[in-house]
């Protein structure tokens, strides 16, 4: 049984206290699972919102043949950039394109390094507060391999952001070792979004090739988010772990 119910609740308000702040996206749609509604609550607020998305996407439907691998890719940077939109998010994100289903963990593996030194960069350009990352243990790989990437380009600043970690696939798949254990030092909390809801539902939506029907529609074996995964995201909370010492 998830805890994530037993959390307390932080008002829409607290998204006013973090700042200029940078979503970490694994793959185009994250942002609006995992924290379209946060992502609103601080447009309403006037804070500035940036996204760098991580990975190609291009993986969701690997088998299609009308869509090249470059089309797909900008079919779903597309979508990304039309759901940040209808979260009052206009910045360009930071696309660092690294390979979906296999987003490098380490330096040791081709372009870790190098993304991670872009993201610093952008850090640093848009003196950025508040980092919203994948939570460290998230059950999707390239999911945990953002989160390694993000602590990568986070050290060393000269002042750390402060890191709030969201939740997408531990809602439906976190065995118990993937929930937080006292050694990390984070405290889970539920931010209400009920006022903007719609928005988030609209930025889900706004994924039209993870969603049914789909664009990719001759790649049988495609994934399309499920309607029970969904139906996680249609409530008025959203889950994070923020970091404590």
């Amino acid at each position: 049984m998830l805890p994530f119910a037993e959390y307390p609740v932080r008002p829409a308000a607290f998204a006013a206290t973090l700042g200029p702040t940078l979503i970490i996206v694994p793959h185009p749609d994250d942002e609006a699972l995992g924290c379209g509604g946060l992502l609103a609550l601080l447009r309403r607020a006037g804070q500035p919102v940036h996204a760098a998305l991580v990975s190609d996407g291009t993986m969701s439907h690997p088998n299609s043949a009308v869509f090249s691998a470059p089309a797909r890719r900008a079919v779903r940077e597309g979508e990304l950039r039309h759901a940040l939109a209808l979260l009052d998010v206009h910045t360009e994100p930071l696309l660092l394109r690294l390979p979906d289903a296999a987003v490098p963990t380490g330096p040791a593996q081709p372009g870790f390094a190098e993304a991670a030194d872009q993201l610093r960069a952008f850090v640093l350009d848009s003196q950025i507060a508040t980092v919203l990352l994948p939570w460290r243990r998230d059950p999707h790989p390239d999911h945990r391999a953002s989160y390694l990437l993000a602590q990568a380009a986070l050290t060393g600043l000269p002042a750390a952001p402060r890191q709030l970690e969201y939740v997408v696939w531990a809602w439906q798949r976190a065995a118990p070792a993937d929930l937080p254990q006292p050694a990390d030092h984070v405290a889970g909390i539920r931010l209400a979004i009920g006022e903007v809801l719609p928005q988030k539902l609209a930025a889900i939506a706004a994924h039209r090739s993870q969603v049914a029907p789909g664009v990719f529609t001759d790649d049988a074996q495609g994934f399309l988010l499920a309607d029970d995964m969904l139906t996680k995201f249609d409530q008025p909370f959203e889950v994070y772990f923020e970091h404590h010492t």
